[in-house]
């Protein structure tokens, strides 16, 4: 019995879950995602192959500004076909990202078997903390999210990009709800414990110039943090 499974990679491609699904209804396929999402890729293929699945394919949808690179859907892969020993099922995994749904019909013309060579989920450079000064906390909860809290992170990206801004400068986190709702979108950055609402594209790029270049808070869209 052979298996499709289309995987969302980014916190973008969770909440697009309802039209990830029914595109895999369409196709006879599951749905599985790499983070923050039920179910995970390694239960989807525990799943599947407990139901007699002997060959699996999987096949990665990026549709986020944030999101893992391809080597990490093999990573995954390979890290759960290594538990099972290397036993059945195969699993094949498109050589690509598909950006867009309507993409995957490309994406799923050239596949890759996982081999168990593949590297592991640990390496030195992933031992210590970052050295980044700001921690970012994006909130991607049901209102900051239907508000445009993509489209504000992508801007934040866009101008740390133009900045040179890194990890190693400004670690950037999804959240879920961080309150307060009614100022969504909200993101509030540690250790200054400082928090901004309503950040829209062009406040993004305010705070990454005022906040993580220059050092001061941006007081466009500031909140104030009640202590008591």
């Amino acid at each position: 019995m052979s298996a499709l499974v289309l995987v969302g990679m980014s916190v973008s491609d969770v909440d697009r879950r309802d039209l990830l699904v029914a595109e895999a209804r369409r196709r006879g396929a599951s749905v599985a995602f790499l983070q923050m999402g039920d179910p995970s890729l390694s239960r989807e293929l525990t799943r599947l192959a407990d139901d007699g699945a002997t060959t699996i394919t999987l096949v990665g949808v990026s549709t986020g500004p944030i999101g893992p690179a391809h080597s990490w859907l093999r990573r995954i892969a390979a890290h759960w076909w290594r538990e099972q020993a290397g036993l059945t099922p195969t699993i094949q995994v498109a050589t690509r990202l598909a950006p867009a749904l309507g993409q995957l019909d490309d994406v799923l013309a050239e596949t890759k078997p996982i081999h168990g060579e593949e590297p592991g989920l640990t390496s030195g450079a992933w031992e210590d903390v970052t050295s980044h000064r700001h921690q970012v906390m994006v909130c991607r909860g049901p209102r900051c999210t239907a508000k445009g809290a993509e489209d504000s992170l992508r801007a934040m990206i866009l101008a740390m990009m133009e900045h040179q801004l890194g990890d190693a400068d400004v670690l950037l986190v999804h959240t879920g709800c961080q309150f307060p709702c009614n100022q969504a979108p909200v993101i509030s950055v540690q250790p200054d414990d400082v928090w901004y609402g309503h950040v829209d594209a062009e406040a993004a790029a305010d705070i990454v110039r005022e906040h993580f270049v220059d050092g001061r808070p941006a007081a466009r869209h500031r909140l104030p943090r009640r202590t008591s």
